[in-house]
């Protein structure tokens, strides 16, 4: 941590005072914003994936997640605005002029006047933030660039103790969670939460840490259903699904006893996992560290994953942003692979109305920033869709930078009441986006590579209809093969055909093989995916 600094270490009484006392100045910048639209003020961009480094690690290209909140930048549209965007690697110039060539009318020259791109050369498995701690030297720069602290703020990824000690020594509030409340994000914590709102969610036991713990929680379940056939065992802090272990039961049973409880021990040897790359001692090793949570697993003749992205704002209104049908993947199907926007018009108020009560209780307990809620919404033939809350997600998630795009290219607004977004065209706009589109043949394409693919064949966006394909995490392709795509559209027919056609072009022109190669079959079903 910072040699000298007055803060003492991390955590400290003084800085958890002089945090405070930012944190009250927040509402006061976005009043002043509000009131005086030519306020000058800095948006300090710290896009940190600050979450435990070994669940990170199994997320492929995840150093190059720090790309995905280059779309903030679409706060350099308004003249009033400057940013600071800190990364541990370089972003390419070319990437970077990329995103600031979207700004409607502002020339690339006038944005890049108004922007710092910090880069701490640092490629070690460590979040972002913890390496600008220890770079005295980076958070002068930062200061002395930002102007009147009184009228910048700190953006980022999501919100830890790391974060919080950072908004400290910059000496500007945290446009974020307090990570005080960050419990209510936990597996476990959104269940409390789910419940204090009164809507519906699985079945389980919350904060089990041990084996015997676990058992006891699968033993309740099956007591409470026989019929029940699978569960999932969560562990409190992961995220993209890779932190779930999925139970199957036996298939011969044993009366209630001994014999049961031993089975029920047997069958947690043989945990599926996501990505096949854990064990059942890591996993319950972590479980013990962080605790976790023992649910159901939820079946019905259809079940969809949809999800609703929310903001608290700094005086406490709440605000519906967007919805989405989550496309999920993986060997258990918990993966997050991608999203359309917006989720399917069927339950689309049902998942809104239920967000927003959860938005509720969040707000009263003082949380502030964007956050998502994840849903199951299940189907019996002849019957209505009926919601089942799964897990608040309080930071940015998959969905944000796909949505931020839209808000970047299309200029227009979401309308709380229809779940559709409007650009200035007065089309309402639909899009399909992943983070994951990805294969080998891909490695070895530079940004510019890429760049000039996208204009020989047609496919960038194009401002004149607000339609076409937007980029993302593109650092990752060289190394990984391996990009982020949001394909806009004017229905959810076109923009899924338009996603179909960038992939098609890029296999095309890498040589890839998508039968062997490449992004899961659900990217291109129906716009209903099962969790099977």
């Amino acid at each position: 941590m910072i040699a000298g600094s007055p803060y003492g270490e991390l955590g400290s009484p003084e800085e958890l005072a002089r945090f405070q006392e930012l944190k009250a100045q927040l509402p006061v910048i976005y009043a002043k914003r509000r009131s005086d639209p030519a306020l000058k003020h800095t948006s300090v961009v710290v896009p940190s994936v600050s979450v435990n480094q070994e669940e990170l690690a199994k997320v492929e290209g995840a150093a190059f997640y720090e790309e995905r909140l280059l779309f903030t930048l679409i706060r350099l549209a308004d003249p009033a605005a400057r940013a600071v965007y800190v990364t541990s690697q370089p972003i390419h110039a070319e990437t970077l002029e990329y995103y600031l060539q979207h700004l409607p009318g502002v020339p690339l020259g006038r944005a890049l006047s108004r922007l710092l791109v910090l880069c701490l050369y640092d490629a070690s498995p460590r979040p972002l933030t913890a390496k600008i701690l220890d770079r005295p030297r980076v958070i002068e720069r930062i200061r002395s660039w930002m102007g009147p602290p009184e009228r910048a703020y700190l953006t980022v990824y999501n919100s830890t103790i790391l974060e919080r000690r950072l908004a400290v020594e910059l000496g500007i509030p945290l446009n974020s969670v307090d990570p005080d409340l960050l419990w209510m994000g936990t597996k476990s914590g959104s269940r409390k939460v789910f419940v204090e709102a009164g809507v519906s969610t699985a079945r389980g036991t919350n904060d089990v840490r041990t084996r015997d713990q676990v058992v006891d929680a699968l033993a309740d379940l099956v007591t409470e259903r026989p019929s029940l056939r699978k569960a999932v065992i969560k562990l409190n802090e992961s995220f993209a699904g890779e932190g779930n272990g999925v139970y199957r039961y036996p298939v011969e049973m044993p009366a209630a006893g001994p014999e049961r409880q031993a089975a029920l021990r047997a069958g947690l040897e043989e945990l599926e996992w996501p990505g096949g790359r854990e064990t059942p001692d890591r996993f319950f090793g972590k479980l013990g560290e962080m605790a976790g949570i023992v649910e159901e697993w939820i079946e019905d003749d259809e079940v969809v994953s949809p999800s609703v992205q929310l903001r608290i704002h700094p005086h406490g209104e709440l605000s519906v942003l967007s919805t989405h049908d989550q496309v999920l993947g993986g060997s258990t199907g918990q993966v997050y692979l991608g999203c359309r926007f917006p989720a399917h018009g069927d339950y689309r108020a049902l998942i809104c109305s239920d967000a927003e009560r959860i938005g509720q209780v969040l707000a009263k307990n003082g949380v502030v920033g964007r956050f998502g809620v994840d849903f199951l919404v299940t189907r019996s033939a002849g019957q209505s869709w009926k919601s089942h809350a799964v897990e608040i997600n309080l930071r940015m998630g998959g969905t944000t930078p796909p949505f931020m795009a839209l808000e970047f290219l299309a200029r227009g607004r979401f309308d709380r009441e229809s779940g559709l977004y409007t650009a200035e065209d007065g089309h309402a706009k639909y899009y399909y986006a992943t983070d994951n589109l990805k294969s080998p043949a891909y490695r070895g394409l530079l940004p510019e590579d890429l760049f000039d693919l996208t204009v020989a064949h047609g496919i960038h966006f194009n401002h004149s209809t607000l339609k076409g394909v937007m980029f993302f995490m593109i650092g990752a392709l060289s190394q990984y093969g391996k990009l982020g795509v949001t394909s806009i559209g004017n229905s959810r027919e076109e923009a899924d055909r338009l996603y179909q056609t960038t992939v098609a072009i890029l296999d095309r022109e890498t040589g890839a093989n998508r039968d062997t190669h490449g992004v899961p079959r659900s990217l291109f079903e129906p716009s209903v995916t099962s969790m099977e």
